[in-house]
This record gives structure tokens, sequence and C-alpha cells, in this order.
């Protein structure tokens, strides 16, 4: 068969799995869960999550999947199910430390979005947040600890203040819901920043000045 001819065939069955997940058909989106393309398993399990059928299991799975492509959708599903239901025991913390970026974006987002966070999750997010080599990592696990609002992560927060512009911003929302002296000073160091947008964010949330 030839490349054009797998890409059509995969692209059948990605169709057929989505439609499945809007039908509600379990039977319909499973049997596409061990397909040999990574797209196509991605769409199983977000038809899963759509049909109300994703197990623990189903997930788990993803998250050890070969392909990167599925390991950011089980994040993606674990995020929009709040860590809640199937994704209840489903450890992303492992994710934060993928070779691939992209996955640690998507977690480190994902992570955020569990109630309560995961245990191990607000020190390796903090870790990323002043280690990792890509930007785009860093900001989403900065995003996450104010997301999840520890303590424990104020320090990684805070440290982001200094970073690139677009860390910055993120970092500065984040501190909303940290409070303290060494928030209020970050906050007025970014009130002066040459990024607009930072100054905008602290802006928003820098103290009231004291009525006279």
């Amino acid at each position: 068969m030839t490349r054009d001819a797998n890409l059509a065939a995969s692209t059948r069955r990605r169709r057929a799995a989505a439609v499945a997940g809007h039908r509600g058909d379990e039977a319909g989106a499973r049997q596409y869960l061990e397909d040999p393309v990574g797209d196509v398993r991605a769409t199983a399990l977000g038809a899963l999550h759509r049909a109300g059928a994703l197990t623990p299991d189903d997930l788990a799975a993803a998250i050890a999947d070969d392909d990167p492509v599925v390991r950011i959708r089980a994040a993606e599903v674990v995020a929009a199910l709040g860590g809640r239901g199937p994704a209840a025991t489903v450890a992303l913390v492992p994710l934060l430390g993928d070779p691939d970026p992209v996955v640690v974006e998507v977690a480190a987002w994902a992570s955020g979005e569990r109630t309560p966070a995961e245990a191990g999750a607000v020190e390796r997010l903090a870790t990323l947040a002043t280690t990792a080599d890509d930007a785009l990592v860093r900001e989403a696990a900065v995003a996450a600890l104010g997301s999840i609002g520890d303590p424990a992560g104020l320090p990684a927060v805070l440290g982001a203040t200094g970073d690139k512009a677009t860390v910055r911003r993120r970092a500065v929302i984040a501190l909303a819901p940290f409070d303290g002296p060494e928030v209020d000073e970050a906050l007025a160091r970014a009130l002066s920043d040459r990024d607009w947008q930072v100054r905008q964010a602290a802006e928003d949330l820098a103290p009231e000045p004291p009525e006279d």
C-alpha cells in the first residue's frame, strides 16, 4: 500500500472512531484503541471519553503509549475530567518527565486542572518552572502552580517573574492566589516591567493603595 493510501485508510479509521464517540458507540470506538496509527488511537480515546465509556485502564495505557500524540490526548482527557471519574487514579506526574516537550507542556497544564492536585505534582512543576529548557514548558508549569495555589510552589512562581516576557506575564497572573510581602514586592516590580502585558497583569493584581 502506498503512503497516500495508508494515510487515506488511517483517516477513514480516525473518522470512524470519532463518529462512534458522537454516537455513544463504545464498541465502535474501542476497536480503534489498538490501531497501529497513533492519531487513530488518540481519537479513539477521545471518543470513549465523549461516549462516557472511558476506564482508568484506558487512560493508563494511553499515558504509557509510545506515540506522543496519544500521551497528549490522555493528558487532555485527564484535564477535562478534572482528575475525577476514570482519571482519579491515573498519574500525570510521569508525563512531567516525558522526553517530548509538548507532552510535558500539556501534562503541566493538565496538572493544574486536577482537584485536588496530584501528589508530587507541585514539586515537579516547580522544578520545571525554574529549569526546563523550553519556555512553553516553563510557562505551563508556572500557570499550573498558580492554579493549584500551593504555598510550596510560590518560590518558583516568584522566580519566574524574572524569566522571558511570556513567562513573566504568566507568572504575574499566577501570583493571584498568593499573598505576603514577597508577592507585593514582585507585583510592584512588574508594574514597571518593559513588557506592557506584564505591567497590565500587575496592575490588575496590585493591592489598592491605602486611602488617606
